[in-house]
């Protein structure tokens, strides 16, 4: 213990024991739902740094070091005054005899989700097993936010450079000609007439309408909780064509994972639906959950409550009919969360490799157009001489 501790050489640590290799194969189907992109609550501290925490953390326990010495080499590595001041805070308060999912909590730093996880690995013994996962789980949640930001960066900068083109010719170009349009009178092509009286509306407009858009931000961001609020906002969401189909998946995606965590921690069914309630931020999923309560209580299968809610497919209400008989529910819940996944991850990558073509053939037409109404007249002109 006199040697200097390396702790990027401990992150890249391979378990080779077979034992270990079977415990951590037993124990993935318990925690694989921490790999998930789950998002329960706003997070002050980066996900980067929460990452390299819980990997550290792992590594350095699995190396046979104690917890509160791991808290303060943690705590000595980082840079930024105020992570420093939060992880020694965590640090202190474990060394006055309060748990590590305890600490976390007083942090004010950290999600439900990830304090509830740790608390079930203290109380199960399988703390560095949920460690491990959580690392895995940060890992990939910003490797997901890095392909999402690929994914739409073409078209969001295709857009954004069109948008510019057009505004710039609407504002400035179509004015220019308009000055020469006034000697064809009335006898502008019908096409040219809508394209400049556009514009001329355009200009005379943009500032309500910039003032509505605001307030229209402003008033989404004060009732972005309310009830009724969730509830249209939601039910316009999967309504939307293609696009409803993937939240959909996305959420029912999550309601599995953290019902297979949950019934694979033997908590009871009625708790597992409160705590899932908890969990999932999305109204459709959250009502449902609160009757389904009431029904589990009253003695009604799982599988009957799900079937009385469209959020619900038939094809998962049929599985889950299946799992209840045959007493393998997390089972069932596991392959649902990853055939989910499986389909979103699909869905999303052909919507996006769609848009990229749809988008610049779309705006093609429209500086086209533009194009086309300005010129028609000049050669309209130059036909008369």
């Amino acid at each position: 213990m006199n040697e200097t501790i390396d702790i990027r050489k401990l992150k890249k640590r391979k378990i080779t024991n077979d034992s270990d290799k079977k415990s951590i194969a037993d124990n993935n189907r318990l925690w694989s739902f921490l790999n998930k992109d789950i998002h329960f609550g706003s997070s002050k501290i980066p996900d980067r740094i929460k990452e390299n925490f819980y990997l550290e953390l792992w590594s350095l326990l699995t190396a046979g070091i104690d917890i509160r010495t791991a808290l303060e080499l943690i705590t000595g590595e980082q840079r930024k005054k105020r992570i420093r001041k939060v992880f020694n805070h965590i640090s202190e308060l474990v060394l006055s005899g309060a748990t590590l999912s305890t600490a976390l909590k007083k942090a004010n730093e950290f999600s439900s989700y990830e304090y509830y996880s740790i608390q079930i690995g203290e109380e199960s013994g399988k703390l560095l097993q949920v460690l491990k996962d959580l690392a895995n789980y940060f890992d990939k949640k910003i490797k997901q936010r890095r392909q999402i930001i690929g994914a739409i960066t073409y078209p969001v900068v295709v857009l954004v450079v069109a948008f510019g083109a057009v505004s710039f010719m609407i504002s400035y170009v179509i004015p220019m000609f308009s000055d020469t349009f006034k000697r064809f009178g009335n006898d502008l092509p019908a096409i040219t007439k809508f394209i400049v009286d556009f514009s001329s509306f355009i200009k005379k407009s943009i500032g309500p309408f910039i003032l509505a858009f605001l307030a229209f931000i402003a008033f989404v961001i004060w009732q972005a909780k309310k009830i009724w609020f969730r509830k249209v906002s939601s039910q316009i969401l999967l309504r939307i064509p293609v696009i409803g189909v993937i939240i959909q998946k996305i959420y029912l995606s999550r309601f599995s994972n953290t019902m297979a965590l949950l019934i694979g921690a033997k908590i009871p069914m009625l708790q597992a639906i409160q705590l899932t309630r908890q969990m999932i931020d999305f109204y459709p999923i959250e009502h449902s959950l609160y009757i389904i309560e009431n029904k589990i209580i009253a003695g009604i299968p799982l599988y009957k409550g799900l079937n009385e809610f469209k959020i619900y497919p038939q094809k998962m209400v049929s599985i889950v009919k299946v799992g209840e008989e045959v007493n393998q529910l997390e089972l069932f819940f596991e392959r649902l969360a990853q055939q989910y996944s499986n389909e979103v991850e699909y869905q999303t990558a052909i919507l996006s490799k769609f848009l990229e073509p749809l988008i610049i053939v779309v705006l093609g037409l429209v500086v086209g157009v533009i194009l086309i109404a300005m010129y028609l007249p000049l050669f309209k002109m130059g036909q008369t001489f």
